[in-house]
């Protein structure tokens, strides 16, 4: 019989959609004042792979990846969710909708999880409407897709989560002087 075993803490990341730098550069201070200091940030990509933001973004719509030194339990993300939701709010457009779009997940070794406020049937529901999705999963020494995820995770952002699990794995081995628990290759 195995015997059940905290989670190892996760890699806090946020996948960001916005038009303006000004909004992008308030929203990473609000970030850092929440979660504390940025280890790894992405390149700035085109978002251009569907259209349901445009109307509500108004703008040439644009995504970067932040992800943040401390670690974090794999429960709270359903609260980082929530206060994502909130935060969007400062940020309102002229069409009344948002100027950012902020989506948390996490990393491990094995895997990239975002949370949604959407069900589907690749999503379990954790709590208070959120619900989580394993977006990518690790073989052969690369994040790999899922039939269900995103186009933009599909083609351009599996060489940030293989640097940033690089990273961790690094960092985890090296503060805890072993491998981190469900590393797979």
């Amino acid at each position: 019989m195995a015997i059940p075993k905290p989670h190892q803490p996760v890699k806090l990341f946020y996948a960001i959609l916005f038009v303006e730098i000004e909004d992008l550069t308030a929203i990473k201070d609000i970030l850092t004042k929440k979660h504390g200091s940025i280890d790894a940030q992405s390149e700035i990509f085109d978002f251009n792979y569907t259209g349901y933001y445009n109307k509500e973004m108004n703008g040439d719509i644009k995504r970067i990846f932040y992800s943040f030194e401390k670690l974090i339990d794999a429960r709270s993300l359903c609260g980082i969710k929530l206060e994502s939701n909130s935060m969007e709010t400062a940020f309102p457009s002229k069409t009344g909708g948002r100027r950012i779009n902020l989506d948390p997940g996490y990393l491990t070794p094995a895997k990239v999880i975002l949370a949604s406020t959407k069900d589907n049937i690749q999503r379990i529901y954790i709590d208070n409407g959120i619900y989580e999705e394993i977006t990518l999963y690790y073989k052969n020494r690369t994040f790999n897709p899922f039939e269900w995820t995103f186009p933009d995770y599909k083609e351009s952002y599996i060489p940030f989560f293989n640097q940033l699990r690089n990273k961790f794995v690094t960092t985890t081995k090296k503060n805890a002087g072993a491998a981190p628990e469900n590393e797979s290759e």
